[in-house]
């Protein structure tokens, strides 16, 4: 029997088969569907959520700037950071933290100067982030802005004035006259920038720039913006010059200026005590109520009478006044000066044993510490270095503290303390002038010349454009490690930019000799004026070269010029390599003359 056939089977499997195909398409549209439903659902959202950023940074940013000028700064700060949580790149965030800090007085200023810099690199942020850096004493911070800045933005005036500053801070006078006359060429109709050029050149030794700086001074005394400062600069100019009569004048000027200050009456009382010695105690005798007044002209006055030997009469009058203001800082700290310049020991020790002097405290220790010294009893050094060892302790969290404290350890000619001071202070760019300088004269009293040198070249690094610390680095550089690459190459540099600066001929010319050169080295000397080369520092190269070309006449002329007057014992140095040499050579065998030919 015959199977039957399947057909119905058949068909039924197709009908699935389709349906099944139909249910699947209809699935991947709908899948289609709900994905491009959600992806436009996505876009909204996310078009919603940066239009609403937008609206609320824009939002806060209005608020911030409202509250800075209402002068509601921290809550000006919190609005402006919300922003940057936002927006990390917002230059407007930026630049109200950089307002708001900066009127704060705080040194975040500096950061926030330096991101505005990032974001928008143009002369007016990188001259902001220069200034806002010298305001906050970091000094190689304002020296990288200036570099990053383009040739033809560094012949404009406004960076000459921040380079003018840059250059005062780094204590380079001559480059700080430069920017501040380039700064008056480009405009010279500002009276800023005449202002500026003007009180530098008052003080120049040039009769010429004083002459033109003091017309300039005296015009713009009688502009309200300068008068009382202009003045200042006049009557101290006149009080250097011993020109009584202007400068009594200039004093009554002065004291009729609305904006006159206690310190313009310390500088009146200058001008009085030389002009009129017999009517001085009479006008001191006035001034003094006036400051008892007030704790910080108290102290200005104690302060200006122990600079003019007149401590004794500071404590006999200080005696007089209430404890309540002598007891409390600032008077408290200028009396103990009185008892140390007055060497009253036991009443110094006393007077700084107790009490709080607040945020003096570092200085009550160092008085304290300092008498416990001159006492010379017993355990007195065991005590005073416990003493002064606190004064360091209270003093290493403020910068300005331990510069303060450094300058009484040189003062007191502490130098092992002075050194560990000085150096903590150089590592800070607002006082690393002052600190290495200070740090080069005791090595210089102590002859430690490999850190002479090491000094010598940080002060270049600190004001590279400087000729004299220039010639002072390669100098040591060529004396202590002769022959250096690094030496001869700073010294040509050197006097390729200032031929006619003595320091930087004299070390070019030291440079030559060490290569065998010193024909040349001659010539760059000659070049020099008679005067400069009768230097006894100058006299000593210029004998070593001389002498090195045996041209023995004009050595000796500069060998005695040289001994003659006080030159560094690396010097003498040089001095006795002379005198080997010529030992050397005068023990050498004559060489023996030809016999005659027979004739």
């Amino acid at each position: 029997m015959s199977a039957e056939p399947r057909r119905v089977r058949r068909k039924r499997r197709g009908r699935v088969s389709w349906q099944r195909s139909l249910q699947l398409r209809s699935g991947l549209v709908i899948s289609l569907f709900v994905l491009l439903g959600f992806g436009v659902g996505l876009f909204a959202f996310s078009s919603v959520r940066q239009g609403w950023n937008r609206w609320h940074k824009t939002q806060l940013l209005t608020d911030a700037a409202e509250r800075l000028d209402q002068n509601d700064f921290a809550a000006a700060e919190a609005m402006a950071r919300k922003v940057l949580a936002i927006d990390p790149n917002s230059l407007t965030a930026a630049r109200l933290l950089a307002e708001t800090t900066e009127k704060e007085n705080r040194a975040e200023t500096v950061a926030w100067r330096a991101q505005i810099a990032r974001l928008e690199p143009r002369l007016e942020n990188e001259l902001n982030l220069a200034s806002a850096a010298l305001r906050f004493g970091q000094l190689d911070v304002a020296r990288d802005a200036l570099s990053r800045l383009a040739p033809e933005d560094r012949a404009k005036a406004a960076y000459h004035v921040v380079a003018g500053w840059l250059s005062r801070a780094q204590g380079n006078t001559a480059e700080e006259e430069r920017h501040f006359a380039a700064a008056v060429t480009q405009e010279p109709a500002n009276d800023v920038y005449q202002f500026n050029l003007a009180v530098l050149q008052i003080l120049a030794p040039d009769p010429a720039k004083n002459a033109a700086a003091r017309n300039q001074l005296e015009r713009l005394s009688k502009v309200a913006q300068f008068r009382t400062e202009a003045l200042r600069a006049l009557l101290d100019n006149a009080l250097r010059q011993n020109q009584s009569e202007a400068a009594n004048e200039l004093a009554q000027a002065l004291q009729m200026s609305p904006e006159v200050t206690f310190a313009d009456y310390l500088l009146c009382l200058d001008l009085y005590r030389k002009l009129t010695p017999n009517k001085f105690d009479a006008l001191l005798a006035k001034v003094k109520p006036v400051a008892a007044r007030n704790g910080h002209d108290l102290a200005q006055l104690i302060e200006w009478m122990n600079r003019n030997d007149l401590a004794e009469g500071a404590l006999k009058w200080s005696e007089k006044l209430p404890a309540a203001v002598t007891s409390r800082p600032p008077a408290v700290n200028a009396i103990a000066a009185s008892l140390a310049l007055t060497k009253n020991w036991s009443r110094l020790k006393s007077w700084t044993r107790s009490g709080s002097w607040g945020e003096d405290e570092y200085l009550r220790l160092a008085y304290q510490a300092y008498a416990a010294r001159q006492a010379r009893r017993g355990a007195a050094e065991a005590e005073s270095n416990a003493l002064w060892s606190s004064a360091e302790v209270a003093a290493e969290t403020n910068p300005e503290h331990e510069l303060a404290l450094a300058r009484l350890a040189s003062k007191w000619n502490l130098v092992q303390e002075a050194e560990t001071l000085w150096t903590r202070v150089a590592k800070a760019s607002a006082a690393r002038r002052e600190a290495l300088e200070a740090l080069y004269q005791i090595y210089r009293s102590t002859n430690d010349l490999p850190n002479l040198r090491l000094t010598a070249q940080r002060l270049h690094e600190s004001s590279p454009d400087e000729v004299g610390l220039a010639a002072s680095a390669a100098r040591f550089a060529l004396l202590l490690d002769r022959n250096t690459a690094e030496g001869r190459a700073l010294a040509t540099q050197n006097y390729e930019k200032a031929p006619h600066d003595v320091s930087a001929a004299v070390t070019y010319a030291f440079a030559l000799y060490g290569t065998g050169r010193t024909a040349e080295g001659l010539e760059v000397l000659k070049k020099l004026g008679p005067d400069q080369l009768r230097d006894p520092h100058v006299a000593v190269y210029a004998a070593l070269l001389f002498d090195d070309e045996n041209q023995l006449a004009a050595a000796n002329q500069y060998l005695a010029i040289a001994r003659g007057g006080p030159i560094y014992p690396e010097e003498k140095q040089l001095l006795e390599e002379i005198s080997t040499r010529r030992q050397n050579t005068a023990s050498l065998p004559n060489e023996p003359s030809p016999s005659p030919s027979p004739r």
